[in-house]
């Protein structure tokens, strides 16, 4: 009961982080920067600069925005297309583990015999575990870049400084939540199949003698007692035979 508990609680973690990542995907305001509202003019003006992985943009007060979409693969920042591919990488494993977990899961009645689920469960919590850690270097190598134009002292004035989004926290929650599920699923089924391992071990040479030695003596012992038996039933037999002749 307790190891299904933990299955569930690891399908329902990762599936969590598997849709946080891939909402990110979608999310504005991976970096955000705010310039002006600070004059002291009656009427203040202000300027949000943000990103995300497929346009720049540009929100004033007025609520109006103009965004310059990434025209070509090939124009986009190198950065960003590693960003796109790692989390493409991530999100594409994380799909096949949650099917392969939802098939080897105990309380499922798909996926055949335990032994086969068992290897579909791990093979599930693999694909999450490298799925997660590549949604999570996604988000780091983003968050590193945005970081070292920001408080670079070569970087020029002109250029404009980010600060990080709010898509990037929760995209690195939902990296943890996938290692996390993986790290619950390993749980389950490692040490089942260990414990199976040093059962089914092969027996030693000195054990295989000590087994032959003593299964030898009960034999003979078998051996003795039931010649034993049978020379005491012949005896009794010609005692019974003489009794009778007497009689």
């Amino acid at each position: 009961m307790r190891r299904t508990l933990i299955q569930v609680f690891g399908f329902l973690i990762s599936t969590l982080g598997w849709l946080f990542i891939s909402c990110t995907t979608a999310m504005d305001y991976w970096r955000v920067n705010y310039v002006g509202g600070k004059g002291g003019n009656w009427m203040i003006k202000a300027l949000w600069y943000w990103s995300n992985l497929w346009r720049d943009c540009v929100t004033d007060t007025s609520s109006v925005t103009n965004c310059r979409d990434y025209d070509v693969l090939w124009s986009v920042t190198p950065y960003v297309q590693g960003v796109r591919g790692l989390l493409m990488i991530g999100m594409s494993l994380g799909f096949v583990a949650i099917i392969l977990c939802f098939i080897g899961m105990e309380c499922t009645y798909i996926g055949g015999r335990e032994k086969s689920k068992d290897k579909t469960l791990l093979s599930g919590a693999v694909f999450h575990f490298v799925g997660g850690l590549s949604s999570c270097a996604a988000y780091c190598l983003y968050t590193n870049r945005v970081a070292s134009a920001a408080f670079s002292p070569s970087t020029d004035r002109s250029v404009i400084r980010y600060t990080i989004g709010t898509p990037i926290f929760l995209g690195l929650v939902g990296s943890f939540f996938i290692i996390l599920g993986s790290v619950l699923y390993a749980v389950t089924i490692i040490p089942k199949r260990m414990t199976n391992a040093f059962r089914q071990r092969p027996l030693s040479g000195r054990s295989v003698r000590r087994t032959a030695t003593k299964t030898h003596d009960t034999t003979s012992r078998d051996l003795w007692s039931g010649s034993h038996n049978s020379r005491t039933s012949h005896t009794n037999d010609e005692k019974i035979s003489v009794r009778d002749t007497f009689v």
